[in-house]
């Protein structure tokens, strides 16, 4: 066994025992490590949705897991098996200009705006659940800092947020040129800032890289809730923007009014704009979704696989995307399209290796905690208005989360009827699309949930 067969050999052991055998299994078994000098790796896989894959979601696994075997390797650079020149196993890969092939813009990140150029409003499927978000981004691009400053749109985890706000910045940045300076970033960015630039007393650092900027793009702003300095330079930058009229977009999971731990001050700022939601996508919507994704990736699968693929997933576009993903790699590892119970066994896979290890308990005590009542009112024979609705989400959660049958959660509720169980997920199931209070209770609640896992 060579030298570099041996160390890819080495690192995949590894890796195998650190993600699904699914995933393994479709993304990395068919690689193989090129060369490693210079203080880089050349990793070759086995077609270019592969290669764009693994880029985007394993190479910091990979690098890793090398860098435990090979101390000088400092990055990984990835080809796909046939790009090479012929009879030189060693050479560089062709010139991507050069070849033909599929067109992901997804890893290739603007580095002065932080965007992502593949999301636009062009590719933005606009339908009943998000079409005043569409509408509010679009004035925005058309009136920057003028109409709708702060724009602040929030929603459940995988319906479109980033992709939207995302390409309002793209957009302005595509009307306007370099006459107006965009900046996207993620909360998660912004708080490491902040803590950088106080151990370090640069202070200035951030003044210059966040208020010198005329349109400021914030990602789920949630997550700055209850972090003091944070949110006190964020409070200061916003001002200092808003006073400019140089336009603030923020996401969140949830509405102002509902993140907690955020400052009344910020919460007040931020309902000085316009706050829209996004919502669970209708069956129409989701469809058209698949059918865009598909068109994007030059890609085609029959209507039937798209009915089965819009009513398993309703909740979440994100898990949709990931789907079809899994299903082209298919098409283009096999040769073949897919059948109906290939599709359903490539979604029964997923939803299996995506369960997370959640229990009643969990959600129980979740529940409990949010409404400020004890586990054991929760489940007991009490019939105080106080405890209807809690029982109602609990049981609809056990539904959903954990997909239990209904006399099982009947019986972990009290030991009732299953007919109340049916009776209470219905109520629940029928109301969280018409009322954004409950949806956003949900979200909070299952947010609770996984981070106890």
């Amino acid at each position: 066994m060579g030298g570099n067969e041996e160390l890819w050999q080495a690192v995949l052991s590894e890796i195998e025992l650190q993600i699904s055998k699914p995933n393994f299994v479709t993304w990395l078994k068919n690689s193989r490590l090129i060369e490693a000098q210079e203080g880089a790796a050349l990793i070759a896989l086995p077609n270019h949705f592969a290669k764009e894959w693994v880029e985007a979601k394993y190479n910091k696994l990979i690098l890793g897991t090398i860098r435990n075997h090979d101390g000088s390797v400092r990055k990984i650079e990835y080809v796909v098996e046939g790009t090479l020149i012929k009879n030189n196993p060693k050479s560089r890969p062709v010139p991507e200009g050069d070849e033909k092939q599929l067109s992901f813009q997804e890893m290739r990140v603007d580095p002065l705006t932080n965007l992502n150029p593949r999301y636009t409003l062009n590719s933005f499927v606009v339908g009943s659940s998000n079409e005043l978000a569409y509408s509010a981004s679009t004035a925005v691009v058309n009136s920057v800092g003028v109409k709708y400053n702060p724009l602040f749109i929030y929603g459940g985890v995988g319906l479109g947020k980033t992709h939207l706000i995302q390409a309002i910045g793209n957009e302005i940045a595509g009307v306007y040129g370099g006459k107006v300076k965009v900046k996207y970033v993620t909360s998660e960015k912004f708080t490491n800032d902040v803590v950088w630039a106080l151990r370090n007393n640069r202070a200035e650092d951030i003044k210059s890289a966040y208020r010198l900027v005329d349109v400021l793009i914030i990602d789920d702003i949630q997550f700055i809730g209850g972090k003091e300095k944070t949110e006190e330079e964020f409070f200061h930058t916003f001002n200092a923007l808003h006073e400019q009229n140089k336009q603030i977009i923020i996401s969140s999971d949830r509405p102002p009014q509902a993140i907690p731990t955020l400052e009344e001050r910020l919460r007040s700022r931020f309902g000085g704009g316009i706050v829209v939601d996004i919502s669970v996508p209708d069956y129409e919507t989701r469809v058209a979704i698949i059918k865009t994704k598909l068109q994007e990736r030059g890609a085609a699968i029959g209507d039937e696989l798209i009915d089965v693929i819009a009513k398993r997933f309703q909740r979440n576009i994100r898990e949709i995307e990931g789907i079809l993903n899994k299903v082209i790699f298919y098409q283009l590892n096999y040769q073949k399209p897919l059948n109906l119970a290939g599709i359903e066994k490539i979604i029964d896979e997923t939803i299996e290796h995506s369960k997370p290890n959640i229990t009643p308990a969990q959600i129980i005590k979740a529940v409990a905690l949010f409404f400020e009542i004890s586990p054991t009112n929760l489940i007991g024979k009490g019939r105080s208005k106080e405890f209807i609705e809690p029982r109602q989400i609990t049981i609809y959660l056990m539904r959903e989360m954990l997909n239990m049958s209904y006399p099982y959660i009947a019986s972990k509720i009290g030991n009732r009827d299953h007919t109340t169980a049916i009776y209470s997920y219905k109520k629940i199931a029928d109301s969280v699309d018409k009322d954004p209070v409950l949806s956003n209770k949900l979200n909070m609640i299952k947010e609770t949930v996984s981070k106890s896992v």
